[in-house]
């Protein structure tokens, strides 16, 4: 069993969110530059959409709900599947590994991504830390993965980008995982993954071998 991340994993979140980002500050008449700064506050999507809105709304002075917007269903409806990765989702399946989606996050808009991008029809199910009542990288999270696949959570890799949420969490379940570096070196302290891949597709044609 594969437990992959959706977000910089499976989908390039931060391109799309850089994306709408860009595209509300011409909306508005806001500075192109603080594109930046727009997207250290977002820090990923780590941080929690409410201090987001709170900081654009005080330093744009725009509605609540304009901003809510953004943050509700720019990335979501911006995110796209890279062919490389839906292929190499179909060959590690077709091999006999089932796939489920372990995001943190919003279970509508994380939702919305995996259906906008098809993802729907390539993995074997999926679970939203909102929707679970845990976040990765707590073993609850992933426990309730396995549960959704009916297969014991023993079994599983672990694929992400984050050190913290992805393989500490693997780490604290027991189980191997690969990290998407995009290129980033490892530096986090106390773990380390099993294997580093560049990207999802990387990451999962290393096992394309049937478990």
């Amino acid at each position: 069993m594969l437990l992959v991340d959706l977000d910089n994993t499976l989908i390039d979140r931060d391109a799309a969110f850089r994306e709408a980002a860009a595209a509300f500050l011409a909306a508005h008449g806001l500075p192109a530059g603080d594109l930046s700064w727009l997207m250290g506050v977002d820090a990923g999507g780590y941080t929690p959409r409410d201090l987001v809105g709170t900081a654009m709304v005080n330093r744009y002075g725009v509605s609540g709900a304009t901003v809510r917007a953004l943050l509700d269903t720019g990335a979501a409806d911006r995110v796209t599947l890279a062919p490389a990765t839906a292929d190499a989702l179909a060959t590690v399946r077709a091999t006999g590994w089932t796939c489920v989606i372990v995001t943190n996050g919003r279970t509508a808009q994380q939702e919305t991504k995996i259906r906008n991008t098809g993802l729907d029809r390539l993995v074997d199910g999926w679970i939203v830390s909102e929707a679970a009542g845990h976040k990765k990288p707590a073993p609850e999270i992933f426990h309730a993965a396995a549960a959704v696949a009916g297969l014991p959570l023993r079994d599983a890799w672990v694929i992400g980008d984050s050190p913290h949420a992805d393989i500490a969490g693997a780490a604290a379940c027991g189980l191997p995982s690969v990290w998407i570096s995009a290129g980033r070196p490892w530096t986090a302290p106390g773990h380390r993954p099993t294997h580093i891949a560049h990207d999802a597709a990387g990451a999962l044609n290393r096992l394309t071998v049937r478990p």
